[in-house]
């Protein structure tokens, strides 16, 4: 299991390896995808954009609840869990540097999977300079202060001690209860959007400060636009979903032009 290291800043390329970004070449950004067998529409867009959308990228950035859930690297024996490593494996092939990190829903994924995606993990915040622009990256869920009960699960879910003793249990026990979790979680679809699960000024001011950046790009809370906070710009990752109703889905690009915000091209 991965322990989260200081927060650090880097430029393109892969920390502490020496690589030098490619000329020119865009940083792509998603999050939120909830991969899982469930929903095929939305995987097949997550393979298209892995194959035909980054092939020209110098990085791929995933902020966070890449899986509907990750219970354990033990679920890599799973065939769709490896196929998905697999696939996020061709980038690092093709000299395209692929950086994860955790989300709510998958915070277990650990130094087995990122070594079979072919990945670097990124602490939460992390700080990068893209194309001149010093920016911070996060999921977005440790901002949204005004849900004090879910920044007290927050708290303890991080705890290496409750991981490891998480860990124990069966992997049959670990999957049922991460699948009556989530079935909670689609019943609470349908509620209303209130400020108490969204980001709040005060947790963004503090990003701001910590990170000492006046750009930050982050997902969670499945709302995507651009903010204009008091500090600086706030860019919202869409979630994706490809099989629910009106299709959702996108990315943030950023190259020589600056920072916009993209539909999928499938």
């Amino acid at each position: 299991m991965l322990q989260e290291t200081p927060l650090r800043s880097v430029a393109a390329g892969v920390p502490g390896e020496g690589k030098r970004p490619h000329a020119a070449r865009p940083f792509f950004f998603i999050a939120d995808l909830h991969l899982s067998e469930a929903i095929p529409q939305t995987v097949a867009a997550f393979e298209h954009f892995v194959m035909v959308t980054a092939e020209h990228a110098d990085s791929v950035f995933i902020l966070g609840d890449l899986f509907e859930y990750w219970i354990g690297d033990d679920m890599l024996a799973e065939p769709f869990a490896a196929r998905m490593a697999k696939l996020m494996h061709t980038l690092s092939e093709r000299g395209i540097a692929l950086y994860i990190m955790h989300g709510n829903r998958d915070f277990l994924l650990g130094k087995r999977f990122m070594k079979a995606a072919g990945a670097i993990w990124l602490p939460d915040p992390f700080v990068i300079t893209a194309f001149g622009t010093k920016i911070a990256l996060t999921h977005g869920d440790a901002q949204c202060t005004l849900d004090r009960g879910y920044q007290r699960f927050r708290g303890f879910a991080r705890n290496r001690i409750a991981q490891w003793l998480f860990l124990a249990w069966p992997y049959r026990w670990r999957k049922a209860l991460a699948e009556k979790m989530r079935r909670t979680s689609e019943a609470g679809r349908a509620r209303p959007v209130t400020p108490r699960y969204d980001v709040t000024s005060e947790g963004v001011a503090a990003l701001f400060k910590k990170t000492k950046t006046a750009t930050m790009i982050h997902g969670h809370t499945h709302r995507p636009a651009l903010h204009h906070e008091k500090g600086g710009m706030r860019w919202v990752l869409p979630d994706w979903d490809l099989d629910h109703g009106e299709r959702r889905g996108g990315y943030v690009r950023i190259d020589s032009e600056g920072i916009k915000a993209l539909r999928l091209d499938k």
